[in-house]
């Protein structure tokens, strides 16, 4: 028999603590911009490396965007069976594959000294795992916590993943001047694997009849948009809504890995005549990986209040402004608007990531939250095609405006939809 808590367990938030610790790994990828800054080099593509980076060639903008566009294809692809297997085996062995997987991948990009070995084990092994192990923890954290709160532990859960970059850029930078690009991802392949293992022994659902404390004043009307019946897979898919939400991931997600992919590349170009910043161009990533952080936490916490849609779309709307903007900014070297605008387009980014689980939760129900937001997580996985494109228009026209102006338009278009999609009918 079902029983009702009185309170959240304090076990509820060790697991929230100890997912967000796992995805604080698997968010390398936010760092991206910091390794394909050390390996662009289009005059001299092809070329070999000297020095402490014997062994690798330059690569071209288009090229440094592929690895990590093919990350996050396989990332959103492995969501699904990384979904059936928290769902079927539990949170601790889903983070332990991933987790396993991404330091194999990271250990084997250093190890090939390569563009194939950035494929293989970056893209392919590294996606895989990202995939995987990010299925693991929020599916794992919702279970514990009533419809009142899904916003905010969404946040908290995928704050982790957005977080990895505040520390992961500046110790890549470190790792790839003292001992190269081989010796930074070997040494970060080894930390991850330790820190996941451990982390991963932490996750855990909540007991058999478990029921989450009901929220003190949730009104009605909120309590019937965000409880109700538990939807398989299969029927969740028979309705429009989880399309819907599909194209709203893929909206949210295009505009910020563009940024993401390029953030270092972007302070470069604005910062040209300011030697500080133009030598410290991952100091960019660094700060987005923060705001992107604060931006899932911040929008998880007032969605809760004023509704997913109503978040979504103040998010995606200010967002779309600071992206047709962002042309403008670089041109005028004010390095202040230039971190107001990006950060904009963090936390927007970030802020969908703890959308979308919550929606999918309130829209389907938690019991088969790990498969049913696997499947809502394509969309995110689907929005990559904007960081390739843009590196092929700057590689042919030598700047991204015309990939703002493109991603500006797709966030409006974004909201609209945002504004027509409500929960299905059981």
């Amino acid at each position: 028999m079902s029983v009702q808590a009185d309170k959240v367990p304090g076990k509820a938030w060790v697991v929230v603590f100890a997912g967000t610790a796992v995805n604080l790994c698997l968010g390398i990828l936010y760092a991206w911009s910091v390794w394909s800054k050390a390996l662009i080099d289009v005059e001299k593509a092809g070329q070999a490396m000297t020095g402490i980076n014997e062994g690798w060639t330059y690569l071209t903008n288009a090229q440094a965007a592929t690895p990590f566009s093919l990350a996050v294809m396989i990332f959103a692809l492995f969501m699904i069976p990384g979904g059936r297997i928290h769902d079927r085996f539990g949170p601790k062995v889903g983070a332990m594959i991933g987790g396993l997987c991404l330091a194999l991948g990271c250990i084997l990009s250093g190890w090939m000294k390569s563009y194939t070995g950035l494929i293989i084990g970056f893209g392919v092994l590294g996606g895989i795992g990202m995939g995987i192990g990010y299925a693991a923890p929020t599916p794992a954290a919702l279970k514990w916590f009533g419809p009142q709160k899904r916003g905010l532990i969404a946040g908290l859960v995928v704050g982790g993943y957005g977080g990895a970059a505040i520390y992961i850029s500046p110790l890549g930078k470190w790792l790839i001047d003292n001992y190269g690009i081989s010796g930074s991802f070997i040494g970060l392949g080894l930390f991850f694997a330790v820190v996941i293992v451990i982390a991963a022994q932490f996750l855990a659902w909540p007991p058999a009849g478990y029921v989450p404390p009901a929220g003190k004043t949730a009104s009605a009307k909120k309590t019937a948009a965000t409880t109700g019946k538990d939807w398989s897979a299969g029927d969740m898919m028979k309705t429009w809504q989880f399309y819907a939400l599909v194209v709203l991931f893929i909206g949210s997600t295009q505009s910020g890995l563009l940024i993401i992919a390029n953030a270092a590349g972007i302070l470069n170009s604005a910062a040209s005549g300011i030697p500080f910043f133009a030598a410290n161009a991952w100091i960019l990533a660094s700060y987005g990986g923060l705001v992107n952080a604060a931006g899932r936490v911040g929008t998880g916490l007032y969605s809760d209040k004023i509704g997913r849609s109503n978040a979504y779309t103040l998010n995606c709307a200010i967002s779309a402004l600071c992206l047709a903007a962002m042309p403008a900014v670089i041109k005028s070297s004010n390095i202040l608007l230039l971190f107001i605008v990006v950060g904009v387009a963090y936390w927007q980014y970030g802020g969908g990531l703890s959308l979308l689980p919550s929606y999918t939760a309130d829209f389907y129900g938690a019991k088969n939250l790990g498969v049913n937001y696997g499947l809502v997580f394509l969309g995110w996985g689907l929005g990559f095609f904007m960081a390739r494109l843009a590196g092929t228009i700057k590689d042919i026209t030598g700047s991204l405006d015309l990939a703002f102006y493109i991603s500006a338009g797709i966030l409006v278009a974004a909201v609209v939809l945002c504004r027509m999609t409500q929960k299905p009918s059981s």
